[in-house]
């Protein structure tokens, strides 16, 4: 098998696609006319969003994204080369800031934030 897609299932598909352009630097790829799908030009992998009333004709029951709430146990990763600036752009463009970067033994640098939707996201450098 080989990762397709990653779906996040949201109150505001536009609204989401928006935060992803200002805070990670993400490119639009498409939004469907009714409003209720989006996606972001992310490589081979496509990283969509989902309205939840669409989500909904197809996953009866699911745990809503919510920023009042803890995350849920899944985040989404995105690589920068400079770890700090990409994690101040996001927190300046409205990401809700976890964890200011830090070294890990392993060499790498994370930080953590999360979307307008509740959705953990981690900022770090690529691995090796």
């Amino acid at each position: 098998m080989k990762l397709g897609y990653t779906l996040i299932y949201v109150e505001n598909v536009v609204k989401t696609v928006e935060h992803y352009e200002a805070c990670y630097g993400l490119t639009r790829g498409f939004v469907s006319e009714e409003a209720d799908y989006g996606e972001m030009q992310t490589g081979a992998t496509t990283l969509s969003f989902v309205r939840y009333d669409l989500a909904s004709k197809s996953v009866k029951e699911y745990q809503p994204n919510d920023p009042k709430n803890s995350p849920a146990g899944v985040e989404i990763a995105f690589l920068a080369e400079d770890v700090e600036a990409a994690y101040r752009h996001a927190v300046e463009n409205g990401a809700t800031p976890l964890m200011e970067p830090i070294a890990k033994p392993w060499g790498q640098l994370v930080s953590y934030v999360r979307d307008i939707n509740g959705v953990l996201i981690e900022i770090c450098s690529p691995m090796g």
